[in-house]
């Protein structure tokens, strides 16, 4: 069974840098694409990034494109979320999702898998 645990959310200076860690456990996810949603009080669920497993092909939200990036360690069998130039806006609580399929979506339905999510806040 395929289980997510999200990490590294805190109280960041806008400007500021953060760095967020998915540690996945279950299986291999080298069929895996693996995302990373956000979700601010009253907001639907926002998606921000989508990685491959098996290539690390990638994709971002123009929201965060030039300040986030996704990274991954085998090894570890982690997924992190470097976060910079923080925004105020940018708060949330940040979510890992998995979907079974080499064929990523951008969209939160799709994915199977969640962590429990991971709170940001970012302030001015």
């Amino acid at each position: 069974q395929v289980q997510l645990v999200e990490s590294g959310g805190g109280l960041v200076q806008a400007g500021g840098s953060l760095r967020l860690s998915c540690a996945a456990s279950g299986r291999t996810f080298s069929s895996y694409t693996i995302a990373w949603f956000r979700q601010a009080p009253g907001k639907e669920r926002e998606f921000v990034t989508y990685s491959r497993w098996r290539d690390g092909r990638s994709y971002y939200a123009d929201s965060v494109k030039g300040r986030f990036t996704i990274s991954r360690d085998n090894a570890k069998n982690t997924v992190y979320l470097q976060m910079n130039s923080l925004k105020p806006e940018d708060t949330a609580v940040y979510y890992c999702a998995a979907l079974a399929s080499l064929t990523p979506s951008i969209y939160a339905y799709e994915y199977g898998y969640w962590g429990q999510g991971t709170l940001v806040t970012v302030s001015s």
